[in-house]
């Protein structure tokens, strides 16, 4: 009974979504509210209270209430959105009742979810609009009382049902369905395929198909925790089944996995918000992701090889390989890119980010039906697979739409309290007006207060705080953001807290801590990468084609080098003067004057080589 209703409300969540992407969304404080109540309801449907214990009827008595306050609350909001909006009316005990009971449910559903640590964050953001003029000093406000609070988060567009759940209910929305959608039609197969292709032949070749099947999800996944449990259910048993330890397998899934929120076109929901935010186009956005994201894949994957050729880790044998001929077949590959061509045609041509989603859905599904009908394959069957998809798209959109609800909530109080800048000013403080300094914090800041959260929330709730210090600092807005955005990102893998290494160790049935060491050494020179951006404008496409030459450059053998010290990759034979040669040109590549950086090409060049001709006359006499 709760896997139909699970499911109704999942296809009716994707409907929705996919209804309002082509026909354009309600107003919205109707829109949001449908969008919350659908989630709300959904979500309690996926996480029931007490599964499988003696209290679940109480739990099912307490689900249902939780929906009734949910829907209710959202209800009124949609109903009285006109009057809201024009009377901008005062808040009264069922409105303060409303929020209360509505902001329960949605931290009671994320800690269900995810855990408690976002619910209690939310909570410290509540607790702290109310009662922070009892503190001292700069980070003490003036009194906020509770019907003023109910006034932001309810009774407006502007708190709970700001920004970011309008963006979770349109945009993210949508690309959600589009990624469901391509991988519910055979896309996930043919990305599997392609990566086995194209990687399985070399060394660690194993490895390689994790990280290539990693970025190909990326294309239209934007979640490393979907990505690791995806491609991980495959990849890793293969690394292990070869041969490979278990930690190292788990490492290099969760790493490259983590790269899909990175990675355009689809990025992470997080790119996005990004657009709302600073106000750009989403193709300046995909632009300026475009030099960091080969430059994350590039490290993980030259780390991957050189680690595999020093433990002489298996290739896949050719008899495990899927044929070039299956993989070119039209039918695996029309799907594919007619979605992309869909998305891409929808976005020049001036449609909002997620119709073009649907067009994108639309020529997909087009090609899906099409080829599966002239393959004689039976209607209903195609049918249920499209449902498939809707369904399963539905499901992916709880946490989102919860998630950023509830950040909703914080980042409001933030707003409301000023608190933003009193720690804006006290990180200028702190790093005396050094850039690298100011940033070496912020990164630092991103990475604890992502830890347990999803990249979206962290984003999210550290661009709120952080990047006003940054672009205070004469950092550019977009730049700023980016940066914050990436350290979200990786906060999924940095110990103690690392979602992704989670997933991927309970793959693997190995230990966390094992996974989290190898996934650090394997993804050491990604959190150098978004330094870069401050150091070299061009490395987000700004300055013009000289500049991001300039950023690829140094991008590509700090890259490199820093890739071969941490896989150990052997120069002259000594381990101690490799490591000292390669740490002198990662200074190289990172040096402002061009000659410094040509200079520190030319020797990584050089002593490839003649590690090349090493390892041949080595071969040789053996």
């Amino acid at each position: 009974m709760r896997a139909k209703a699970t499911a109704v409300l999942a296809a009716a969540l994707g409907l929705f979504t996919l209804y309002t992407a082509a026909a354009g969304p309600y107003v919205s404080l109707i829109q949001r509210p449908v969008f919350l109540a659908l989630a709300v309801c959904l979500g309690l449907a996926l996480y029931p209270l007490w599964a499988g214990s003696r209290l679940r009827p109480l739990g099912l008595a307490l689900d249902l209430l939780a929906a009734a306050v949910a829907v209710g609350a959202c209800a009124y909001v949609a109903v009285n959105q006109d009057r809201i909006m024009t009377e901008l009316p005062w808040a009264e005990p069922h409105d303060e009742l409303m929020v209360l009971g509505l902001v329960v449910v949605i931290l009671e559903l994320s800690r269900r979810a995810i855990g408690l640590v976002f619910p209690l964050l939310v909570l410290a953001g509540l607790a702290y609009g109310l009662l922070g003029q009892y503190l001292p000093g700069a980070l003490g406000h003036r009194a906020f009382g509770i019907g003023f609070v109910t006034e932001t988060l309810f009774l407006g567009d502007l708190g709970l049902w700001g920004l970011l759940l309008g963006v979770a209910a349109t945009t993210i929305a949508a690309f959600v369905m589009f990624g469901a959608m391509i991988l519910h039609s055979g896309g996930g197969d043919a990305f599997i395929d392609l990566a086995m292709r194209l990687g399985g032949r070399s060394p660690g070749g194993a490895a390689k198909i994790a990280t290539i099947a990693s970025a190909f999800f990326a294309t239209v996944s934007g979640s490393a925790v979907a990505n690791t449990a995806t491609t991980g259910n495959f990849t890793i048993p293969m690394m292990k089944r070869l041969g490979y330890p278990p930690a190292f397998a788990g490492a290099v899934e969760a790493v490259a996995s983590t790269g899909g929120q990175i990675a355009p076109p689809v990025l992470g929901a997080a790119a996005f918000l990004m657009v709302e935010i600073i106000g750009v186009s989403y193709l300046r956005i995909m632009g300026a992701s475009v030099l960091p994201a080969i430059l994350f894949f590039l490290a993980v994957f030259l780390t991957v090889h050189v680690i595999a050729v020093q433990r002489g880790l298996r290739i896949v044998p050719e008899d495990e390989l899927p044929p070039w001929s299956r993989i070119a077949r039209a039918s695996r590959l029309l799907p594919l890119l007619a979605a992309l061509l869909g998305l891409f045609a929808g976005v020049l041509t001036g449609h909002s980010v997620q119709t073009a989603a649907f067009w994108g859905i639309c020529g997909q599904v087009g090609c899906f039906l099409a080829f599966g009908l002239a393959a004689r394959r039976p209607l209903p069957e195609l049918g249920r697979a499209v449902l498939a998809g809707v369904v399963d798209g539905g499901k992916g959109l709880v946490i989102i739409g919860v998630l950023l609800a509830g950040a909703q909530v914080l980042v409001s109080m933030i707003n409301m309290t000023g608190v933003g800048v009193a720690v804006s000013g006290a990180l200028a403080g702190l790093a005396g007006h050094d850039l690298m300094i100011l940033a070496a914090i912020v990164a630092l800041v991103c990475l604890i207060m992502g830890m347990g959260i999803p990249t979206t929330a962290a984003y999210v709730l550290v661009a709120a705080v952080m990047t006003p210090a940054l672009i205070e600092a004469g950092v550019p807005e977009l730049t700023a953001h980016m940066f914050v955005f990436y350290f979200a990102t990786l906060s999924v893998i940095t110990p103690p807290v690392c979602v992704g290494v989670f997933v991927a160790a309970g793959i693997a049935q190995t230990g966390w801590l094992a996974v989290a060491r190898d996934a650090f050494k394997l993804a050491a020179v990604t959190y150098v990468i978004p330094f870069l951006f401050i150091v070299y404008p061009g490395m987000l496409g700004e300055g013009g084609w000289p500049a991001i030459a300039r950023a690829a450059v140094s991008g590509v053998v700090f890259v490199v080098a820093s890739a071969f010290f941490f896989g150990g990759q052997p120069l002259t034979g000594r381990p101690w003067i490799d490591r000292a040669l390669l740490l002198g040109i990662v200074v190289l590549a990172l040096a402002k004057a061009w000659a410094f950086t040509l200079l520190g090409a030319l020797l990584l060049a050089g002593f490839g080589l003649l590690s090349r001709r090493r390892r041949r006359a080595a071969a040789a006499l053996s």
